[in-house]
């Protein structure tokens, strides 16, 4: 006897969204919200954008703002935890700083790590084959982009597993302070002071004796003219951190997932491995690691027929546009050739759009390619020992929290 599960109200999938309960399966959630309009009423009497459309235009829109999502979130904050990072300015500051940090993670920069990236990829593949049934988070969805950002910024091999430490609570702090509990509250705020004491010192040390990293590199962009403040120096290096590691951490956490699910598209990716660079952005459009956004109306405007007043706020919901049927056919199916075909299908909505776009994605693209090609090489046969795997509590940077598998060589 089949078991018919009615599909929730609207109501109820509002409040899926938020509840870290269904987090394993919000997308049902997701397609409710979209069938229901493309503006649906959320939290905090903020409205919840459900499609690509309205979304795609309202991150390029000057007449929406980012810049007080972190008040909105952490009202109760002095700033001396987390200071404000380009991540929630806009123009003219969010242009300077970022022109700065563009400067020092440059494409040659992130180039250059690209032997080292496939040597670790190499390293991890085989520890997890050998061992035969692992945690793959553990195992390489948190060491591969962790290691990366860390070396790329300058951070000392000893001290990895402080700045993993600090990173995991800093991206819990993403979240409205009135979904931590007082605990995890203090928890962000001591791994925000454990943060500014640490690359306090280390900056310090790099501007006293310059490497071929990542911090060196922003005090040398500092030196030539323009300059970071302290505080901004110590807020970019957080958003280099979060979004170099924790975002990418869920990301393959999730392509893991996806793949066990979907054999014949792990048969496809063996059968040509050159579908390693196409399937980052299905991937990415398929499992976006982060699944929402805010944005405040800095004027009076319209969306869609749709009417904002100044002041007026939006939570814009990035996973459901990215499974919109009517911006990508067959929506709900992982089709890793769908960016390797001539159609070129709409942009995902994975790494941000407009200006506020991730400064981080090429070397996201660069792990996560690296990472599938081995794959694909390998071929290990992948059996996941619990499904649904269990998932983190995080809103807005959304992962698996523990994926044990059966692994085993061809």
């Amino acid at each position: 006897m089949t078991t018919v599960i009615d599909p929730p109200t609207v109501e109820q999938a509002a409040g899926r969204v938020f509840d870290p309960a269904w987090h394993h399966d919000t997308y049902p959630s997701y397609q409710v919200l979209r069938e229901a309009g493309a503006f649906v009423p959320g939290p905090l009497g903020m409205r919840l954008v459900t499609r690509y459309r309205e979304i795609d235009a309202i991150l390029q829109d000057p007449a929406w703002s980012h810049a007080e999502e972190r008040e909105l979130m952490h009202p109760d904050s002095d700033g001396s935890d987390l200071p404000t990072s380009f991540l929630w300015m806009e123009p003219p500051d969010h242009t300077r700083i970022r022109r700065l940090v563009s400067k020092a993670f440059s494409a040659r920069r992130i180039e250059a790590t690209r032997e080292r990236c496939r040597g670790l990829v190499d390293e991890l593949l085989d520890a997890a084959i050998t061992a035969g049934e692992v945690d793959l988070v553990e195992a390489i969805a948190y060491p591969l982009p962790l290691t990366m950002i860390a070396e790329l910024m300058g951070v000392p091999a000893a001290d990895h597993g402080a700045v993993r430490s600090m990173s995991y609570w800093l991206a819990r702090g993403l979240d409205p302070d009135i979904l931590l509990s007082p605990e995890e509250v203090e928890k962000r705020k001591a791994a925000a002071r454990g943060f500014r004491a640490y690359f306090t010192d280390l900056v310090a040390r790099r501007r006293a004796e310059p490497a071929d990293d990542l911090i060196s590199g922003l005090a040398l962009a500092e030196a030539e003219g323009d300059r970071l403040s302290a505080d901004e120096m110590l807020s970019t290096l957080v958003v280099l951190l979060v979004a170099g590691h924790e975002t990418t951490v869920s990301l393959i956490s999730g392509a893991f997932h996806a793949l066990m699910r979907n054999p014949d598209q792990y048969a496809a990716l063996q059968a040509d491995p050159d579908l390693a660079g196409p399937a980052v952005d299905e991937l990415m459009r398929y499992c976006t690691p982060s699944h929402l956004t805010t944005r405040r109306a800095v004027r009076d405007t319209e969306v869609s027929g749709e009417s904002f007043a100044e002041g007026d706020g939006v939570i814009i919901l990035l996973a459901a546009a990215n499974r919109d049927a009517d911006v990508y056919p067959d929506a709900e199916r992982l089709d890793l050739a769908r960016y390797a075909r001539g159609a070129r299908p709409a942009r995902h909505l994975g790494f941000g759009r407009g200006h506020h776009y991730c400064i981080g994605a090429p070397m996201v693209r660069l792990e996560v390619e690296l990472l599938l090609r081995a794959l694909a090489r390998r071929a290990p046969r992948m059996t996941a020992l619990a499904d649904p795997p269990p998932y983190r509590p995080n809103l807005i940077v959304r992962g698996i929290q523990e994926l044990r598998v059966q692994l085993s060589g061809r």
